[in-house]
C-alpha cells in the first residue's frame, strides 16, 4: 500500500500542470487531503534529530507539490487557509539542517507559501502574519541556499506590498530592524556572497516598499547597505531595467546620490 501511495504521489505531481482542475479534485475527493497531511506528519520525527533521507524527502515533497496546487487555485485557496493547512509546513520551515534532503524540504514548503502570496489576497497576508511567517522566512534568508533565500525574500516582499503587512513590520522597532538587518546582511559585494540578480531584485523591492513608511524611510538613510549606494552591485542589474529603476527610486527616497550620476527615473 505504501509503495502504491508513493507511486500515486509521483504520478499526480507530474500531472499538476496538465490537469487544470486538479486542485478541486484533490480537495473534494474523499480522504485525499488527509492522506497528503499523513505524508507530511509522518516525517516530523525525522526532523529532530535530523535523520531525513533523500527518498523520504522526495516523497513528502511530492505531497507538498500537490498542496501547492491546492494553495494556488482560486476555488480551493480560501478553503486551504480556513483549514489552517499551512501550519503543517511550519515545522519544515523551522529546520536548520543544511543537508540536501532538508534544503529540498524547506524549498518546496516555501513554494507552497509562495503560491499563496502570489494571489495578492489580504486574507492570505493576515493569516501568515498571525501565524508568524516572517521570523521563519528571516531565518531562511540568513542561512538558506541562494534559491531558498530568493523564495523567502519574495514572500517577505509580497507581505510588505500589502498595506497590512507594511504596517505590521513597521509597527515596532524590533520588527523593522529584524527585517532590515537580514536584508542588509544579504547584500554583499564580495564574489563569494554576492546575491544573484533574482535575489537582489527582491531585496531592492523590499527596501523600496519600506520607504513608503516615513519612519522606516528615515531609518534607512543610515541603514541602507553600502553595496546598494556605491554602485558595486550595478553589474547585476544591467539586463533588468525595472530593478535598476527601483534602485534609483530607492536611492532618491533616502537622499543618496545615484552612482555614475544617472538621473532618477520615476
Amino acid at each position: 500500500m505504501s509503495l502504491q501511495r508513493e507511486a500515486a504521489l509521483v504520478e499526480l505531481s507530474k500531472k499538476r500542470e496538465k490537469i487544470t482542475d486538479l486542485a478541486p479534485i484533490l480537495w473534494f475527493s474523499y480522504g485525499t487531503v488527509t492522506i497528503l497531511l499523513q505524508e507530511i506528519v509522518s516525517i516530523y520525527s525525522k526532523l529532530n534529530p535530523p535523520t531525513l533521507s533523500s527518498a523520504e524527502s522526495n516523497r513528502v515533497c511530492n505531497a507538498l507539490a500537490l498542496l501547492q496546487c491546492v494553495a494556488s487555485h482560486q476555488s480551493t485557496r480560501n478553503l486551504f487557509l480556513s483549514a489552517h493547512t499551512p501550519l503543517f509546513l511550519y515545522p519544515f520551515l523551522n529546520t536548520v539542517n543544511k543537508s540536501r534532503p532538508f534544503e529540498y524540504l524547506r524549498l518546496t514548503s516555501l513554494g507552497v507559501i509562495g503560491a499563496l502570496v502570489k494571489m495578492d489576497d489580504s486574507d492570505v497576508i493576515s493569516f501568515l502574519l498571525n501565524t508568524e511567517i516572517i521570523p521563519l522566512c528571516l531565518r531562511i534568508m540568513e542561512m538558506g541556499t541562494e534559491l531558498s533565500k530568493t523564495v523567502a525574500t519574495f514572500i517577505v516582499q509580497k507581505v510588505l506590498l500589502d498595506p497590512t503587512g507594511l504596517s505590521y513590520i513597521c509597527e515596532t522597532a524590533d520588527r523593522f530592524y529584524a527585517v532590515s538587518t537580514v536584508l542588509a546582511n544579504m547584500v554583499s559585494p564580495q564574489p563569494a556572497t554576492k546575491p544573484g540578480p533574482r535575489l537582489l531584485k527582491h531585496i531592492i523591492r523590499c527596501y523600496l516598499r519600506l520607504c513608503d513608511n516615513p519612519r522606516a524611510r528615515d531609518a534607512l538613510r543610515q541603514l541602507l547597505p553600502p553595496a546598494l549606494k556605491d554602485g558595486s552591485l550595478v553589474d547585476l542589474l544591467k539586463e533588468d531595467a525595472t530593478t535598476e529603476r527601483w534602485l534609483n527610486s530607492l536611492l532618491a527616497s533616502v537622499n543618496v546620490p545615484i552612482p555614475g550620476g544617472q538621473q532618477h527615473q520615476s
